[in-house]
């Protein structure tokens, strides 16, 4: 069986692309894939690293706003798109593929749908409670949707595709470690434990309030963890935030760095994490029953973060709050009135692991195995 895998632009769209190939792997390993991405982006560095193969086809989305900038910008995405059609169809008949999926991004684009029009049987996975447009668009030429969250289908429609919710799949060693084993490998001890991060770049908001709130914390000797990761955005302005304030950056309750490579260490000895609301993100929340306190990025296509955050919002799993509402008075007393009443955080952590489907891997399987036979159909 070959699989061809469209995805690119960030790592919420590759990543999903790089899980499925995965999952598709371990129950077929003679599989053969072929990943069909952009020579800029993530996908350049991310798939080779992954072990797969990566042909890449020039697209970029066009710009609403108008500038001179942006003419320029839409000009190349608008001859950018006189050749995609065929050099997806290059990239299609040079791989022959049996099925097609597509997560994603705007190289997805034009792969998904020409594979679509060449009889091919294909799928999409969308990651958010808002669609982005590519997926909008294939979601009238493919034969399959696959949603983490059914609310995303107010934005399309459904009478127009197959659907099913599989969920998002998520790192492996997510939530296989106990709270207390994942605090003793940090070194701290059973004290309430809080996680922020912005991301690997950082956020601005996230990294200015959680200034505030790791003084009011320890200049109140409350016994309280706290692990931050400040990101590529924060890393001259947080450390010297923190030298200023006096607080050092690793000491028995604090875990301050640039980059968290230990995600899955760190999450499981949380009891509140704050940061953002991207649909990886999320999974990872649910997966790991962790009450959390979500800023949104307003930056962001159709503001789906809001979107995704809502959907644990509404579940009582989560408190949002817009970047527009954040002030660090706010925020220290929502993370105050959650410090003191633990048994609305274990209430929520316990909202959030009801929403992770843990047949996630079972029910992508389900769809490509309808996608296998439909290929096997046609072709006899």
């Amino acid at each position: 069986m070959r699989v061809l895998i469209a995805c690119g632009g960030t790592g919420g769209h590759i990543n999903p692309g790089l899980a499925i190939a995965d999952i598709i792997k371990k129950k077929y390993p003679d599989a053969e894939f072929l990943f069909a991405g952009t020579p800029k982006g993530m996908e350049s560095k991310l798939v080779p690293k992954a072990g797969y193969k990566l042909e890449t086809i020039k697209v970029a989305g066009f710009q609403r706003k108008i500038s001179l900038e942006n003419i320029g910008r839409n000009a190349k995405a608008l001859a950018y798109l006189a050749t995609s059609g065929r050099r997806a169809k290059q990239i299609i008949e040079g791989f022959k593929p049996d099925i097609a999926i597509g997560t994603g991004g705007y190289a997805a684009g034009p792969v998904i749908r020409k594979a679509a029009r060449m009889g091919i049987p294909t799928a999409i996975h969308e990651q958010n409670a808002y669609p982005g447009v590519t997926n909008k668009l294939l979601s009238k030429e493919v034969d399959y949707v696959m949603l983490t969250v059914e609310e995303a289908l107010k934005f399309m429609d459904k009478s127009r595709f197959e659907y099913s919710v599989t969920g998002l799949p998520v790192r492996s060693n997510i939530n296989t470690m106990s709270r207390e084993e994942a605090r003793k490998k940090l070194g701290f001890d059973d004290s309430f434990t809080i996680l922020s991060f912005g991301g690997s770049l950082g956020a601005g908001c996230i990294n200015e309030t959680m200034t505030e709130v790791v003084k009011w914390h320890t200049g109140k000797k409350l016994p309280i963890n706290h692990i931050h990761g400040y990101g590529g955005m924060g890393k001259d302005s947080f450390p010297q935030a923190m030298k200023e304030a006096g607080i050092p950056l690793k000491s028995d309750r604090l875990r301050i760095t640039e980059y968290i490579n230990d995600m899955d260490v760190c999450l499981a000895a949380a009891d509140l994490v704050i940061c953002r609301s991207g649909a990886s993100t999320l999974a990872e929340l649910e997966a790991a029953g962790k009450a959390s306190i979500l800023i949104p990025s307003p930056i962001v296509a159709g503001n789906h973060q809001y979107h995704n955050a809502m959907v644990l919002g509404k579940a009582g799993a989560a408190v949002v709050i817009e970047q527009k509402d954040v002030t660090n008075e706010r925020m220290i007393a929502e993370i105050e009135k959650l410090y003191n009443d633990r048994e609305k955080v274990k209430a929520m952590s316990e909202s959030a692991a009801k929403l992770h489907l843990t047949d996630t891997n079972d029910r992508i399987l389900e769809v490509v195995a309808k996608l296998i036979k439909k290929a096997q159909n046609g072709n006899g």
